[in-house]
C-alpha cells in the first residue's frame, strides 16, 4: 500500500506547483479537423455537433466531422442540415480506432491538427484557439482539460471529482516534474499527418488512447497539457454504466502493463526514457477510489490491532503515516471549487463507488476483447 500511495502523493504535491506556459502571441492559423466518432449516439450528437460549430476560431480554418456508426436515419437526416462533414461507417465489430481510420481515409482536405472528441463532449468556445496557439511551441500531442458537464447525481459527482483528481496527478503533477501528461481519449489534439499515420498502426479494441500514448512515449515524444482549455464530458449516472466503464479501463491498463513493462524497463536503462517507464508503472497502480478505501480500512484496522496487542510503536506510526499521506494526496488533488455541500453529500455514496470498483476489478477478464459501449444522454 505504501508504494502506490507514495507514487500518487509525489505527483499530487508536484501538481500544486504546476504553472502553465503562456500562449504564444499571434500564432499562425492552422486548419483543424474536429473528429467526433459516435456509436449509436442519437441522443446527444445533434447538441454536440451544433455546439462544436460555435468556436471563436475562424470558421474557414476548422471542420466538424461527425463519424456516424449505426445512427438512426432520422438522426442522419438532421445532421445533414448542419454545415458539417458527415461520414457514415458500419463494422461487424465497432471500435473507435476503426471509425477514425475510415474517416481519415475519406478526408482529402489538408489539415494541420486533429482534435478528437467523444460524442457527448462540448468544447469551451476558445478551445480550438488555445489548441492552435499551443502547437506553436512544437508539441505534436496535446491533452485539454476534460471536466464534468453534469453533476446531477451522487455517482456523477464522484465521477467528476475522480476526473479532477486524475487531472491533478497525471496531468498537472506530471508536467510540473517535466514528464508527459496522460491522455484520456477525448479532448486531445495531434499533428494531423502524424496522427493519421499513427492510427494505422493501432489495433486496440478498447483503450486506443493508451496504445497511442505508449507509442508516443516509447519514441520519446512529450505530451503537453492545457489546464485552461476545457472540454465538458458527461459523467456517468447509473451503476451499471459506471461498472462497465471501469471494467474496460482496468482491463486495458492490465493488458498494456503486461505488454510494455519489460520494454519500458529496457528503455529506461538503455535510453533513460523515464516517461515510457513511468507510464507502464501507472498502469499497475490501483484505482484511486479503491486505494483510498483499502488504505483507510486496513490502516485503521491494523492501527487498532497493534495498539491492542501492545506492539512496538513503529508499526502504529507506519500505519498512521500511510493514512496521512493518502488523505493528503486527495486533499491536494481535489479542486477548491469542489469543496462544497454537493460533494459532501456525494461522499455518502463513496462506499458504494468503492464496491463497484472492486466488483469491476474481479470482472476484467475478457473486457478488452469486446467493444463495450458507454451510453450517453440517459438523463
Amino acid at each position: 500500500m505504501l508504494l502506490p500511495t507514495l507514487y500518487i502523493f509525489i505527483f499530487s504535491l508536484a501538481g500544486l506547483f504546476y504553472k502553465q506556459s503562456p500562449y504564444p502571441c499571434n500564432p499562425r492559423l492552422r486548419k483543424i479537423a474536429v473528429l467526433i466518432p459516435g456509436y449509436k449516439e442519437d441522443n446527444v450528437i445533434m447538441e454536440v455537433a451544433s455546439d462544436a460549430l460555435q468556436q471563436d476560431y475562424p470558421k474557414e480554418y476548422f471542420d466538424v466531422i461527425v463519424i456516424a456508426d449505426s445512427f438512426q436515419l432520422d438522426t442522419l437526416s438532421l445532421l445533414k442540415t448542419l454545415p458539417i462533414k458527415l461520414i457514415e461507417v458500419k463494422f461487424d465489430s465497432s471500435t473507435k480506432s476503426k471509425a477514425l481510420n475510415q474517416a481519415m481515409s475519406q478526408l482529402y482536405d489538408k489539415y494541420d491538427i486533429a482534435v478528437i472528441l467523444d460524442a457527448d463532449n462540448l468544447m469551451a468556445q476558445d478551445f480550438l484557439s488555445k489548441i492552435n496557439a499551443s502547437f506553436e511551441t512544437g508539441f505534436i500531442a496535446i491533452q485539454g482539460h476534460r471536466t464534468a458537464k453534469n453533476m446531477d447525481t451522487a455517482l456523477a459527482v464522484l465521477d467528476a471529482v475522480s476526473e479532477e483528481i486524475n487531472n491533478h496527478i497525471f496531468r498537472k503533477g506530471h508536467r510540473a516534474l517535466g514528464l508527459s501528461s496522460a491522455i484520456i481519449g477525448s479532448g486531445m489534439a495531434f499533428k494531423y499527418d502524424f496522427f493519421k499515420d499513427l492510427m494505422l498502426t493501432v489495433t486496440a479494441i478498447g483503450g486506443f488512447d493508451k496504445e497511442i500514448e505508449l507509442k508516443l512515449l516509447k519514441e520519446g515524444y512529450t505530451i503537453q497539457y492545457l489546464d485552461d482549455a476545457y472540454v465538458f464530458d458527461e459523467k456517468v449516472q447509473k451503476e451499471e454504466v459506471f461498472s462497465n466503464q471501469r471494467r474496460r479501463w482496468l482491463s486495458v491498463q492490465l493488458i498494456y502493463f503486461r505488454k510494455d513493462f519489460i520494454a519500458s524497463v529496457k528503455a529506461l536503462i538503455t535510453r533513460g526514457n523515464i516517461d515510457y517507464f513511468d507510464k507502464a508503472v501507472q498502469f499497475i497502480q490501483p484505482p484511486r477510489i479503491l486505494l483510498l478505501g483499502i488504505v483507510l480500512i486496513f490502516g485503521i484496522s491494523f492501527f487498532l490491532l497493534n495498539y491492542i496487542l501492545d506492539n512496538p510503536l513503529i508499526y502504529i506510526y507506519l500505519w498512521i503515516g500511510i493514512i496521512l499521506i493518502c488523505v493528503l494526496t486527495f486533499l491536494f488533488s481535489v479542486p477548491v471549487k469542489m469543496y462544497n455541500k454537493k460533494t459532501l453529500k456525494a461522499m455518502i455514496a463513496l462506499p458504494k463507488g468503492m464496491l463497484l470498483m472492486l466488483g469491476s476489478l474481479f470482472r476484467i477478464k475478457g473486457a478488452n476483447k469486446q467493444f463495450i459501449h458507454t451510453k450517453h444522454g440517459q438523463n
